[in-house]
């Protein structure tokens, strides 16, 4: 297992992650806009493990500003959303460890994992690989399995947890052959597979199109 992770990216110590992100600012002047792409990318993979990832990610982010912190004033992220608004977040409280909650819903998205790839697997056999957004053509490494035709997969996490009592009572196993956590209760995550494939409403996007999304 890796010791700290943002999105896909691995760092041999959570310091080293930390640092990732302090030498990422320190690259732009105050007010600057983020426009290299690899910093861009990595800043949405950091907004969406921020505590109140919904609220910072918004409508979707279009960019990322350096701003000075309103304290310290040392330099720190601001999401600007599609809709204009500005929303600093704090990089230390998308790297401080997540809580049970988080880690319930990362666990949920794993497990269903298998339905978003049967999905695509679907698509690309029926030679339908376009964005359901714009049409633009996909290549199946680059297709995002989206939830923006329906319910979001947040929405849909809350609702069948509220179902089964309270985060705090789902246990999780991190031994895994993905060296993921899972549901510790394998009748609980069949319950909650069924759920999935019943309720959500599945498409395809561009990454691009996916990134200035808010995150499902």
């Amino acid at each position: 297992m890796p010791a700290a992770m943002i999105g896909e990216r691995t760092y041999r110590t959570k310091e080293a992650r930390r640092k990732a992100v302090s030498t990422l600012l320190d690259r732009y002047d105050f007010n600057a806009v983020v426009d290299r792409e690899e910093d861009d990318l990595l800043l949405r993979d950091l907004v969406a493990m921020h505590p109140k990832a919904a609220e910072k990610i918004g409508p979707g982010v279009d960019h990322f500003r350096v701003i000075m912190t309103p304290r310290g004033g040392y330099k720190g992220p601001e999401a600007v959303h599609t809709d204009g608004r500005h929303v600093p977040f704090s990089y230390k409280d998308c790297l401080a460890p997540p809580t049970h909650e988080q880690r319930v819903v990362a666990a949920m998205r794993t497990e269903v994992k298998p339905q978003r790839d049967a999905y695509l697997t679907e698509r690309e056999k029926a030679g339908t690989l376009v964005s359901d957004e714009t049409g633009l053509p996909l290549e199946a490494a680059g297709a995002h399995v989206s939830y923006f035709r329906g319910r979001g997969f947040h929405d849909l996490a809350t609702e069948f947890v509220a179902e089964a009592g309270r985060s705090e009572t789902i246990d999780l196993n991190t031994d895994t052959s993905l060296g993921l956590a899972m549901f510790a209760d394998r009748k609980l995550a069949a319950r909650w597979h069924a759920f999935h494939q019943e309720r959500a409403v599945l498409a395809l996007l561009t990454a691009t199109e996916s990134l200035r999304r808010p995150r499902d």
